[in-house]
C-alpha cells in the first residue's frame, strides 16, 4: 500500500484508508483491510460506528491510525471536549490520531472550537486536528484561529463526477500542507460498476482504461483520485472481497496521459 504524507506532521498514512459511514460489515473487512496495509480508519460520533471500529482494532491498536470526528453540532468548547471523551470510550483507545471537525458551525465561532480542539492535542487526548466539509474561506478561517497546533486535514466529498473542489479548494490545501480526504471517493457505488447507477457520462471511459490496466473500474476510480498530490481516499466497504478491491487500487499508477482522459471523460 502506497502512503502519503499527513500534512506536515511527519506521519505517512495510507493513499487507501477504511471509511465506516454507514458501515455494516463487522470487524471482518476492518481487520482484513488493515492486514492489506489500508490501516487508515475513519469513523466520527454521528457514524454509530465507533464501537465497532474499536472492537476491529482490538490486540492491534498500535498498527491503527484511527480518526474519529465531532459533530457540528456540538462545536461549544466544553461540547467538543465531552464528544471527544465519548468517541474515546466508544473506541476503547486513549488517543485518536485523527480528530475532525465534521462540519462548521453557523453558530459556535470557530475560535472557540479550535481552542477545545487544541485543549484534546495539549492533554494527549487527540494527536492531530483536522476538519471536514469546510470551504476555502471555512479553512482559511480556521487555520487563522490556531495558536500552536496547524489543521493537517479536510475531509470533503471528491471523486471523478464531483469535482468542485479543483477550483479553489484543492490548491489551498495544497499551498498549505493540509491532506485531502476524500469521501464518497466511489459515488457511492456509481464509479464502481453497481447495477442500474453505472450509467455516468465517462462510464465508457471508465471501463475501457479498467479493461487497458487489467483493473476494476473502482480501482481506476480510486487510482484517479489518489494520483492527485495531497489527495487520500476512504472507500467504504461492508465486504472482504470489495475491501480487498478497494486495496488494489494502490501500488500502481495512472499514467498522465489516462489522468488527462478521465478527466476530459468527467469534466
Amino acid at each position: 500500500m502506497k502512503t502519503k504524507p499527513l500534512g506536515g506532521t511527519g506521519v505517512d498514512v495510507p493513499e487507501i484508508g477504511l471509511g465506516a459511514w454507514q458501515y455494516r460489515g463487522g470487524i471482518a473487512p476492518l481487520r482484513h483491510g488493515i492486514e492489506l496495509g489500508a490501516n487508515l480508519i475513519d469513523t466520527a460520533e454521528m457514524y454509530r460506528t465507533e464501537d465497532v471500529v474499536g472492537e476491529a482494532v482490538r490486540g492491534m491498536r498500535d498498527r491503527v491510525f484511527i480518526a474519529s470526528k465531532v459533530s457540528g453540532d456540538h462545536l461549544g468548547y466544553d461540547q467538543v471536549l465531552r464528544a471527544a471523551d465519548a468517541s474515546l470510550r466508544r473506541l476503547d483507545i486513549d488517543t485518536i490520531d485523527l480528530y475532525q471537525v465534521h462540519w462548521p458551525s453557523r453558530s459556535t465561532p470557530v475560535a472557540e472550537t479550535m481552542r477545545a480542539m487544541e485543549t484534546l492535542a495539549d492533554t494527549g487526548r487527540i494527536r492531530y486536528i483536522g476538519v471536514s466539509n469546510f470551504s476555502t474561506d471555512e479553512l482559511d478561517e480556521a487555520r487563522s484561529a490556531m495558536n500552536h497546533h496547524p489543521i493537517v486535514s479536510n475531509q470533503v466529498l471528491y471523486n471523478l463526477r464531483r469535482r468542485e473542489i479543483e477550483r479553489t479548494l484543492m490548491p489551498y490545501c495544497l499551498r498549505h500542507d493540509v491532506t485531502v480526504i476524500a469521501y464518497t471517493p466511489l459515488d457511492s457505488g456509481r464509479l464502481a460498476g453497481k447495477p442500474g447507477l453505472f450509467a455516468a457520462k465517462g462510464a465508457r471511459t471508465l471501463q475501457e482504461i479498467a479493461g487497458e490496466y487489467g483493473k476494476t473500474p473502482a480501482q481506476v476510480a480510486l487510482n484517479w483520485c489518489t494520483g492527485h498530490e495531497g489527495v487520500i481516499a476512504i472507500p467504504k466497504s461492508d465486504s472482504i472481497k470489495r475491501t480487498e478491491e478497494n486495496c488494489g487500487a494502490s501500488d500502481w499508477r495512472l499514467s498522465d496521459e489516462d489522468m488527462a482522459r478521465l478527466d476530459r471523460a468527467f469534466a
